[in-house]
């Protein structure tokens, strides 16, 4: 298929739709191809090869005042007709819709980022050659892993006139390195695959591995902490997801006060789908461009497809997702940006060398770590859960890695933690110490998201549990 193919496709269904169900009805159709890759190991060797490509077809009908949505797998000419069909029977049993927002009017789409195209056709052996490269590194230790590829080509159509068209590639590789039962970890995503370098990765995932081992255990209680990107891509995760989000903000569930100062200066968070490789539309048809949601602290704005835009008064900020309808438009794309001038890395490289070996990776934690008098450096947050979605208060557990800083020094590997705490307040005003000027894009689980961060020291993060309870 190619980006014309996939256009007709979406003409089609509009003039299928226009025939079934007469001129008034109102329809989108979004139309992608997906090509998804993935080379996964354990225990050192690769063990699964997969892959698939798909199209697929989404519709959303709007008829007689009711609304109904979608999808199939089968382009031919009956199964997009039996697409039609079923959605115009759904709509008939809905209930009356008349909070419809409208279509998105016919307006440009941004071109979007260049597609690597060795990156969006790439071949077993080129993802095996980073897994091989990756437990070279690890020198000995078990490793376990994945890298994956993948490329999407959409576009979309509705029958207002708009249409859009759009191609995105992605590379990411998540590996860990055990060493005695501890674990490191190493990840990154990027636009092609030839920037994930498996040796590189792999050599930092082993050398926080053998940090962790023999670790002590202390007392829950508050410390402060420098949180390296894994853990901080957590935190941006769940403020999108119960802060950022239009439905939540527009039934009062959500944090987020545009106008006011709710984070430190040194925050500045932005949804930035353009940033990286993606569709430049989202699933209503309108442009996806950058948000900002927290300029120097201050909050400015929440994601909004067209019902929640509409609800508040506002327009789309270009967040239509699959089901939206039910948990809200997510920024997916947040970068936290780092900082104009970070503290002298020279200075936090010396004192690190006399710590642990490999508990910091790289200069920027080191020089986050050297200002620390007492305190813990944390690799990464699992299995976090939302106890109180207004405030955004979050459990979990520490993983990958636990030291305890003193005077500026990792000197001991740390058992794991469970917290609770306040994300946005953690983040709040004169709570964040430092931040680290080299950012790393973080894979998500979903295809097309991303969370880019730096390392962040805060002044205070609340560790609730240890590991004997």
């Amino acid at each position: 298929m190619s980006e014309g193919t996939e256009r007709d496709l979406a003409a089609r269904v509009v003039e299928l739709v226009r025939r079934v169900a007469g001129p008034a009805a109102q329809a989108e159709v979004l139309v992608t191809r997906s090509d998804l890759a993935l080379t996964r190991f354990a225990n050192s060797f690769i063990h699964q090869n997969v892959a698939e490509t798909g199209t697929t077809v989404q519709l959303r009908l709007h008829v007689d005042g009711r609304t109904a949505a979608g999808g199939s797998s089968r382009v031919d000419p009956d199964g997009l007709a039996a697409l039609v069909e079923r959605t115009r029977a759904a709509a008939r049993l809905a209930p009356p819709d008349p909070a419809w927002p409208g279509l998105t009017a016919p307006a440009p789409t941004p071109a979007g980022r260049p597609v690597d195209e060795a990156t969006a056709f790439a071949s077993p052996d080129e993802r095996a050659a980073r897994v091989r490269a990756f437990v070279d590194a690890v020198e000995g230790l078990e490793a376990a892993g994945y890298c994956r590829t993948s490329y999407r080509s959409g576009a979309f159509a509705n029958s207002a006139g708009h249409s859009a068209v759009g191609r995105a590639a992605e590379a990411a590789m998540d590996g860990i390195a055990r060493a005695g039962g501890a674990d490191g970890v190493a990840r990154h995503s990027a636009d092609r695959l030839a920037d994930l370098e498996g040796a590189v990765l792999g050599a930092r995932a082993a050398a926080k591995a053998r940090a962790a081992t023999d670790p002590i255990e202390l007392p829950p209680g508050r410390y402060e902490v420098v949180l390296e990107p894994a853990a901080v891509a957590d935190l941006l995760q769940n403020l999108a997801w119960y802060g950022f989000n239009g439905k939540r903000y527009a039934e009062r569930q959500s944090f987020a006060e545009p106008g006011v100062a709710q984070f430190d200066p040194a925050v500045t968070l932005v949804d930035d789908p353009l940033h990286a490789s993606t569709l430049p539309f989202d699933l209503e048809g309108t442009a996806r461009r950058a948000l900002p949601l927290v300029e120097a602290g201050t909050t400015r704005a929440v994601a909004h497809d067209r019902r929640s835009g509409a609800e508040v008064g506002a327009g789309s900020t270009g967040h239509g997702m699959a089901g939206g309808s039910t948990f809200g438009p997510i920024p997916r794309n947040v970068r936290l940006l780092p900082a104009d001038r970070a503290a002298d890395v020279s200075v936090g490289a010396a004192a690190v060398g006399a710590g642990v070996t490999g508990a910091v990776g790289d200069p920027d934690t080191a020089a986050l770590v050297a200002g620390v008098r007492r305190g813990l450096l944390v690799s990464d947050f699992w299995y976090t859960r939302v106890l109180d979605p207004k405030q955004l208060v979050v459990t979990g557990l520490t993983r990958n890695g636990v030291w305890l800083v003193e005077d500026g020094v990792p000197t001991r590997a740390v058992r794991d933690f469970r917290f609770t705490e306040s994300y946005p307040r953690a983040l709040g005003p004169g709570r964040v110490l430092g931040l680290g000027r080299s950012p790393v894009r973080q894979p998500d689980r979903s295809d097309g998201s991303w969370c880019e961060a730096p390392t962040v020291r805060l002044s205070s993060w609340n560790f609730t549990g240890g590991a004997s309870g």
